[in-house]
């Protein structure tokens, strides 16, 4: 029997809530044809507007704190990776080591106080705010269908009293039900009516302290970063101090493969092997020697460079001409005199692809690789064979060694790249 008088409470509240929302939309509809007329209070509704632009703008202020703190987080993963990375590098050997390693430890834990401190200070403190806007504005919702219910009563008592026939019950009734209606809407309506406004002003508080919060945080922190970034500045200092050379060394890429053609390869004799930087002296003017001697070549001479002999100064309208006619001197390739006009040409090593200027002084470490000088042409050739190519290395012979010898076998050898520059 209880259960059954359990059932039937619920099932009564059921019903009686689902004729209500008939009621309260009944009603309306009523409203919006103008057929019923609707309680209006002007003030509440523009509490009710301010409520809804806090709720908007605080819910986006949220949002955004959020991705700040997902940045500083971050951010403080990506430092401790490159420092992490400094950590790695930093050899056994080098002083201020010990330091270096306690920077970065005090780098991390300074990221994890700041990231921390701003989810205590302002993430919590604006969740805080946040957590009483859905009931209010829940309470907002229930007041506006206490309004809708306190209106029908109002109208239903209306229609009562104007009936041509009156029944007086009914009329007790709908007025007892008008009285009740009124009762709960007045006293939703009046607590809203202080908490709204108290809300809507409390909001400015609320974003100095927060900004205030923030600010203070991202100062300290970025003053102890300051310190942080200034000692290990001054261990790099210190370290640069004791190495003694701020000059970057240039190496080659390293070779994998065997040695290409090192049985083919001899030493070259003393008195072959052009002498580095020897340049033929100016003779003196007027004497026999100072007339030079000529020597015709496919391609120009390099900048800076020399001729065995003297060499002509040229004028921009010569430079221009394809070949030079001299008719005075004959012009001569190592001691031979070429074609009767003077106008021979130097031959190139077979297969030449281009030029290349050493920009570095290179140690041979091998028997088949090229002793370089910043300032030497090499003529770049290609490999015999492609498959032994190293990345990073070319083959080729220097111009100075070509011009005097024509032998690939003795002159030819490898070289890295990266030591050398492209010249036209």
């Amino acid at each position: 029997m209880a259960e059954m008088g359990s059932k039937g409470v619920t099932a009564g509240k059921i019903a009686s809530n689902v004729q209500k929302k008939l009621t309260r939309a009944q009603e309306k509809v009523l409203q919006k044809l103008g057929k019923a007329d609707e309680t209006k209070d002007e003030q509440f509704e523009q509490c009710v507007q301010n409520f809804n632009k806090q709720l908007t703008e605080g819910t986006r202020l949220q949002k955004d704190l959020r991705t700040y703190l997902a940045s500083v987080k971050a951010m403080h993963e990506a430092s401790k990776k490159l420092n992490e990375c400094l950590q790695e590098v930093y050899e056994p050997d080098w002083p201020g080591r010990d330091e270096a390693n306690k920077i970065a430890e005090n780098n991390d834990l300074l990221w994890m106080d700041y990231h921390q401190k701003l989810v205590d200070q302002a993430l919590l403190t604006m969740d805080t705010y946040l957590g009483q806007f859905p009931d209010i504005k829940s309470r907002i919702a229930k007041r506006g269908r206490k309004l809708v219910d306190y209106d029908s009563a109002r109208h239903h008592y209306e229609s009562l009293q104007t009936a041509k026939k009156k029944d007086e019950a009914k009329i007790a009734k709908a007025e007892e039900e008008l009285i009740k209606a009124q009762k709960v809407f007045e006293e939703m309506n009046v607590d809203l009516q202080e908490e709204l406004p108290s809300l809507w002003n409390s909001r400015v508080g609320f974003y100095v302290n927060t900004f205030q919060s923030i600010a203070g945080l991202e100062e300290n922190f970025h003053k102890e970063m300051s310190k942080l970034n200034q000692n290990l500045n001054d261990v790099l200092v210190s370290l640069e101090k004791q190495h003694g050379s701020n000059t970057f060394t240039v190496k080659a890429q390293p070779r994998k493969k065997s040695k290409l053609f090192s049985r083919l390869r001899r030493k070259k004799n003393s008195d072959n092997a052009p002498a580095k930087g020897n340049k033929s002296p100016s003779p003196p003017d007027g004497s026999p020697a100072a007339t030079p001697e000529i020597r015709v070549n496919h391609e120009p001479e390099p900048a800076g460079g020399s001729m065995p002999g003297a060499a002509l100064p040229k004028s921009p309208s010569q430079s221009s001409l394809p070949a030079v006619v001299v008719e005075t001197f004959p012009a001569t390739v190592n001691g031979t005199v070429e074609g009767g006009s003077g106008a021979g040409r130097l031959d190139l090593p077979p297969g030449f692809m281009f030029k290349v200027q050493a920009q570095h002084d290179y140690t041979a470490t091998d028997t088949d690789e090229l002793q370089l000088k910043a300032g030497d042409v090499v003529l770049v050739i290609p490999f015999q064979n492609p498959e032994e190519q190293d990345e990073g290395w070319l083959m080729g012979v220097k111009e100075s060694d070509w011009n005097q010898h024509k032998e690939l076998e003795k002159c030819r050898g490898v070289f890295p790249e990266n030591f050398t520059e492209r010249v036209p």
